[in-house]
């Protein structure tokens, strides 16, 4: 030992492996005694909001297209598809979504363009995906 002291008695490789033992031993009758009386606040949480299966890509899509639909309808203007995370075919569907939902904005109120809006870009975004989605065209 550099500094010139003595170990202190209790502390050897033996001691050292026994105190991990019981430190894991410890944590795994605990692990398994909390698991019995049942999930946790956080365990319910993200189980009740997994989904049993995948969102399909047209709807994914659609939700999406519908968001900036409502962005775009309210202020009038249109941003940069790539910065709202669009590509381009979904570009182009919020595109012809917004012109259509525009005019019936003005004849008919909020209401009926919002539910123009969501038909039509389901409408869009299952025909695009039809046809092959993002992964055909230019822009692979």
């Amino acid at each position: 030992m550099a500094t010139g002291r003595a170990p202190r008695p209790g502390l050897t490789v033996r001691g050292l492996w026994i105190g991990l033992a019981l430190l894991t031993g410890a944590t795994t009758v605990a692990c398994s005694h909390a698991g019995a009386a049942g999930p946790t606040s956080a365990e319910a949480a993200v189980s009740a909001s997994a989904s049993p299966r995948p969102t399909p890509p047209e709807e994914l899509c659609a939700r999406v297209v519908v968001y900036w639909s409502r962005k775009v309808l309210d202020s009038g203007t249109y941003g940069d598809y790539q910065s709202m995370g669009l590509s381009n075919g979904q570009y182009e569907i919020l595109r012809t979504v917004v012109d259509a939902a525009r005019d019936v904005k003005q004849r008919q109120g909020m209401s009926a363009a919002e539910q123009l809006m969501g038909r039509r870009a389901r409408e869009g975004c299952a025909d695009w995906y039809r046809t092959g989605g993002p992964s055909k065209g230019p822009w692979q």
